[in-house]
C-alpha cells in the first residue's frame, strides 16, 4: 500500500497499523522523499526520518520474517 503524504491543508497524512487497537502505536507518513515515524501518544515529540530505500529494505525484512523472534 503506497503512502500518500498529502493530508488536509498541507498537513501530513499519518497512518498506523490496522492491528493497533491500543492507540499506543507508531505512525508513519511520507514527506519530502523521506518516511517519517512518530509515537502516536506523542505526536509533537521526536520523529525518526528514513530514506525510501531504507524503509523499503526494512519492510522486505519484516515480510521475510527477519524480525519474528523479537517480542517472543
Amino acid at each position: 500500500m503506497p503512502l500518500d503524504g498529502a493530508g488536509l491543508a498541507g498537513q501530513p497524512l499519518w497512518r498506523r497499523a490496522s492491528f493497533c487497537a491500543s492507540n499506543e502505536c507508531v505512525e508513519v507518513t511520507q514527506r519530502d522523499g523521506m518516511i517519517i515515524m512518530r509515537n502516536s501518544q506523542e505526536p509533537s515529540g521526536r520523529m525518526l526520518h528514513y530514506s525510501i530505500e531504507d524503509w523499503q529494505s526494512f519492510i522486505r525484512g519484516v515480510k521475510a520474517g527477519e524480525f519474528d523472534h523479537f517480542g517472543m
